[in-house]
């Protein structure tokens, strides 16, 4: 089912850009956890290694850098596997960070894609990982067309929630935050959005209880085309 923001009585308005998150937005990472047990750790530690990296990452931003993806979840799991007494801690970051290249999309992605191409919108990406990732991913699942840019942190001043990534989406697709919409799983990430200036689509797949303490999304849905339904007026589905 289909929820709005109890202001927004009339619906969620129709942006003109959407910019997707990508790590569990877009990806589904659950795979993860088959690499942490060929790693020699246990499967259950993959939520909590990436929860972890997430944490460090939003530390370094708030003291002022902009860290490496890449080199904070790598770095993580070196102390992770040497904690656990794993012998090949080299072979094991290789095993869970090659993963990254190869993670497959939720089901619900490739329609809900095309119907919001297909409405006209405009289709970014915004990661605090690389654009690599995103690229391979979309290209894979015959949807890289589909985006007009994809866009990582990296090349930003700061990791999201920071204002200062979501303005850089802005600047960089020339449009402004009263016309666009973050489409993301994570409460913080629509909550930076909102603080931002965007409007926000949560996909909650889950059906978690939304924190109380971040602002609420526009619209929340279970699924991306259901999302896109919502964004798009069509009553078909």
């Amino acid at each position: 089912m289909v929820e709005r923001d109890e202001a927004a009585s009339d619906g969620p308005r129709r942006p003109s850009l959407i910019v997707f998150d990508v790590n569990e937005t877009l990806s589904d990472m659950s795979v993860l956890a088959d690499r942490f047990g060929e790693a020699g750790l246990s499967p259950q530690l993959a939520a909590t290694w990436f929860a972890g990296l997430l944490r460090d990452g939003f530390a370094l931003t708030v003291t002022g850098e902009n860290p490496d993806f890449a080199q904070v979840a790598s770095d993580s799991l070196v102390g992770l596997l040497r904690a656990r007494g794993v012998p090949d801690v080299d072979g094991g970051v290789e095993r869970v960070m090659s993963a990254f290249m190869q993670l497959p999309l939720h089901p619900d992605v490739v329609d809900g894609i095309r119907a919001l191409s297909d409405a006209g919108m405009r289709l970014v990406t915004l990661s605090n990982g690389s654009t690599a990732v995103a690229e391979g991913l979309l290209e894979r699942n015959g949807i890289l067309e589909r985006f007009e840019r994809l866009l990582s942190v990296q090349d930003a001043s700061a990791w999201k929630p920071a204002a200062a990534a979501y303005r850089y989406a802005m600047e960089e697709c020339r449009a402004s935050a009263s016309e666009s919409m973050l489409v993301a799983v994570h409460p913080w990430d629509i909550h930076g959005a909102h603080k931002a200036g965007l409007a926000s689509g949560l996909i909650n797949r889950a059906g978690a209880l939304y924190p109380g303490f971040y602002a609420r999304p526009d619209v929340e849905a279970p699924t991306l085309v259901e999302l896109a339904r919502a964004l798009t007026g069509d009553r078909t589905g």
